[in-house]
């Protein structure tokens, strides 16, 4: 069985949803930050040598990253879901998805909100961080013009994998500059399967509001 080692408010929360999309069985093992630090507790090492969440162990296997995740799980357990088929265009762009998020989109954001702890030792950098910010926000928000997710009109494992990036948009205060990114966020909190997924993971800053 899938065990995935679930630390509170943290991306690991998007890989009990692709779970749950998928309706397959799974183990969830908790972990919880340290409450001054906001780091992940030692005991995460002696699951993977990073400390780092998340991470999913099948058997023999152990997965960390994200997108890396995602695609073990798809091949292993997807049945030909949330994903387009491997010998088609449309699979291309899933896959630069899957790598956007955390190598190009999630960079800007992090960094914002670490120089953001430095005060005025950190205002030099934030002009560069916005402009980042901005280029890469604009980018998302032109491609859901007039679509419900990022592939199309059907959720895919692009979007989960995403999901972090348009959330964060939200607890920086941003939506009503980005109202496609906003509405995409809406939705894919408003599935049956991300709210269970939010039920059994516990607490998540990130999520719905309401």
């Amino acid at each position: 069985m899938i065990v995935v080692h679930h630390l509170n408010d943290s991306r690991s929360q998007r890989i009990l949803w692709l779970l749950e999309e998928l309706r397959l069985p799974y183990e969830i093992k908790t972990y919880q930050r340290d409450a001054t630090t906001r780091l992940a507790p030692p005991e995460l090492k002696a699951v993977h040598p990073l400390g780092k969440s998340p991470v999913v162990t099948e058997g023999a296997a152990t997965i960390i990253e994200s997108g890396a995740i995602i695609d073990y799980v798809l091949r292993h357990h997807g049945a030909g879901k949330l994903a387009p088929a491997a010998d088609t265009p449309e699979y291309d762009t899933y896959q630069q998805w899957l790598h956007y998020a955390e190598g190009s989109a999630m960079l800007p954001l992090m960094l914002f909100m670490y120089v953001g702890r430095l005060g005025e030792a950190g205002a030099p950098l934030h002009p560069r961080i916005e402009s980042e910010i901005a280029n890469h926000l604009g980018y998302v928000e032109g491609v859901l013009e007039g679509r419900d997710y990022l592939m199309g009109d059907e959720l895919s494992a692009a979007d989960i994998q995403m999901s972090f990036v348009g959330e964060i948009v939200g607890a920086f205060g941003r939506y009503a500059a980005y109202p496609n990114i906003a509405a995409w966020v809406k939705r894919f909190q408003d599935r049956p399967a991300y709210r269970t997924a939010l039920a059994k993971g516990g607490p998540y800053n990130m999520g719905p509001k309401d």
